[in-house]
């Protein structure tokens, strides 16, 4: 048996004297916000998709990596929740760190440069005991990783003022799903005294069958991946490939990725030799989950005019749209 490391004896520091480099402060204000911030074409036709999805009760999954909540944009994702745009959303283990710290901090995002140098980097006492101890206390009730957060925020309110801008927690109470799908050592609560790796791979384990599920019902429907280069587009192929191996005709779906990397001509697909044939989200959002139907976009472009721009449209087009699920 190899030699394992002992976490008991790592140190801990409170987040009360940390400096947080994205607070609720900073954040964006949807119905503040009245400028179209970014279009072209495919993206209006993107969004007819997205229309066409809602009217008639099919999915719309949004998949993002952790920079949409560092961007302060967690209260257009949560409007489009609220609204019904968005039936899903699914992030990696650092998008439900950021959301949970902005809930009971007001403020995430340390300054890792500085902090790596003297192994002080994530190591806040208050993000690891509370998020390891929600999420035990979840999955022995059975409860995923999204959920198990969900809750615990819901049962300890007083420490958790600013849950209003909290993604996860409002989703939880509009009965959106929130999963979270994560590598273990990535993370920051990884590196508490307190963590059980076994819970966090079982209640992430949970949220992949409830990904799974939402997947099976997205004929007709739409994915949609925020920034999201590694988790969101390998969770969300093999979450495919079982929806088609369990017989669920999930063919006629449209898929949009975004991000700053620049894909040129992604249609035409890349040479082995070419770094882009290398980028995830090209392959296993944009052209081969369309290989046997439906349609996939590559938008190179910022958050913070992507996701303004994906909730003015939506809000124009089915503000006056009455969504049945």
């Amino acid at each position: 048996m190899y030699e394992r490391l002992d976490f008991s004896k790592i140190k801990t520091y409170s987040v009360n004297n940390r400096k947080n480099l994205v607070t609720i402060d900073s954040m964006a204000l949807p119905d503040a916000d009245k400028a179209d911030k970014w279009s072209c074409d495919d993206f209006d036709q993107l969004i007819n998709y997205v229309v066409r999805a809602r009217k008639n009760s099919k999915p719309v999954i949004l998949s993002m990596g952790a920079h949409v909540i560092k961007n302060g944009l967690s209260r257009y994702l949560i409007e489009m929740i609220r609204k019904g745009y968005i039936t899903h959303i699914s992030s990696n283990g650092a998008g439900s760190i950021h959301d949970f710290e902005l809930a009971y901090n007001g403020g995430t995002s340390e300054d890792a440069p500085s902090a790596i140098e003297d192994g002080s980097f994530g190591m806040w006492e208050e993000t690891g005991r509370w998020m390891n101890e929600a999420l035990k206390k979840g999955y022995e009730k059975g409860l995923g990783y999204g959920e198990s957060l969900a809750v615990y925020i819901d049962g300890n309110k007083k420490i958790f003022p600013y849950r209003d801008d909290c993604v996860l927690y409002q989703a939880y109470l509009n009965d959106v799903p929130a999963t979270y799908h994560i590598a273990l050592g990535t993370d920051i609560i990884h590196q508490h005294p307190a963590v059980d790796f076994a819970v966090i791979g079982a209640a992430s384990g949970i949220d992949f069958h409830i990904f799974c599920s939402s997947v099976t019902r997205l004929d007709g429907g739409v994915f949609l991946n925020l920034g999201s280069a590694v988790i969101g587009p390998e969770v969300f192929l093999k979450a495919l490939s079982i929806a088609r191996n369990l017989g669920y005709p999930v063919y006629d779906i449209t898929t949009a990725n975004f991000d700053l990397f620049e894909l040129g001509d992604y249609r035409t697909g890349f040479d082995h030799k070419d770094p882009r044939y290398y980028y995830r989200p090209g392959k296993n959002i944009v052209n081969r989950p369309v290989s046997k139907g439906g349609r996939g976009w590559h938008f190179c472009v910022d958050h913070k005019d992507s996701i303004p721009s994906l909730y003015k449209k939506l809000s124009g087009r089915l503000s006056e749209v009455e969504i049945h699920e």
